[in-house]
């Protein structure tokens, strides 16, 4: 097994360390009074690598079907419906007859046993499509320092409510002025001469999103949309505006007024995941 991360310690003001427990590697509770008040300390990762906690098996795509299934087979001859992590169209990577990966993780409280992770183009590029890991790919790239944009803040808090349209944005980081708030989109679309799209169906969650994000920045703080690319083959990222114009409009809208736009790609493996370098986004 690899390593655990190493962390260094983190000190509050107001807070004193003894009060603090350690819940898993970027989150603590401080505990007075019988209540329990969550706050989430930068801790900077040595190794920014979601690691997954079973090893995936291999299997062959049949179907993905009603959004959230898909049927498979295994090397063996045997076949098994797995939940699909991932409400969007899925564009070029759930294509019948791909390699796909799923972790298998039996449980009385889950009704199906595997869950799809990964998918294998006809390119060969592994691609992570589970919409539920770029939340914590960022949230760890930043804790590396992977994301010199973000750097320099000291807490982050996650799904937190905020807006006037009922948001939670993904990443509240503050201690560094102005609070930031940071939106993660997960792109994993077909890449056309290495320029993968976002969104890859018409997303007025997404739009939304956008016009949250240029609330904030109308009342003085700092909004970031990052682009978490799963997939190692793209050297940049654009709006799909042949899918949904309106967010490309509403994107270049965000730009325009002060809403900073990142884009990082990871490195996409069967044992771990990460985010490492920058892509460009281009709206031209």
């Amino acid at each position: 097994m690899p390593a655990e991360p190493q962390q260094k310690s983190i000190f509050f003001a107001g807070a004193q360390n003894d009060n603090l427990t350690c819940v898993d590697n970027f989150t603590f509770k401080e505990r007075a009074g019988g209540m329990s008040l969550s706050c989430h300390p930068i801790s900077f990762l040595t190794h920014p690598n979601m690691i997954f906690t079973f090893p995936l098996v291999e299997a062959c795509l049949v179907r993905r079907y009603k959004r959230f299934l898909a049927d498979v087979t295994f090397a063996d001859g045997s076949s098994a419906t797995a939940s699909c992590p991932n409400t969007g169209s899925m564009m070029g990577v759930a294509e019948p007859g791909s390699r796909v990966w799923l972790t298998h993780a039996p449980s009385p409280t889950r009704k199906y046993d595997y869950a799809w992770e990964l998918t294998e183009t006809s390119a060969g590029v592994l691609v992570g499509i589970n919409t539920s890991r770029p939340n914590a790919l960022v949230a760890e790239a930043i804790e590396a320092g992977v994301v010199g944009e973000l750097s320099g803040y000291i807490s982050v808090r996650r799904e937190f409510k905020y807006g006037v349209e009922g948001s939670r944005i993904d990443l509240l980081l503050e201690g560094n002025g102005a609070p930031c708030y940071v939106e993660v989109k997960n792109v994993t679309a077909a890449v056309t001469a290495g320029v993968a799209l976002f969104p890859d169906a018409v997303s007025d969650r997404g739009s939304k999103h956008l016009r949250e994000l240029m609330a904030m920045v109308a009342q003085g703080n700092r909004a970031v949309l990052v682009f978490c690319v799963q997939r190692g083959d793209v050297k940049a990222v654009r709006p799909a505006d042949e899918i949904d114009p309106v967010y490309g409009r509403t994107l270049r809208e965000a730009i325009a007024a002060g809403v900073e736009v990142l884009a990082y790609r990871a490195d996409v493996g069967l044992s771990s995941i990460a985010l490492v370098t920058s892509v460009p986004v281009v709206c031209s």
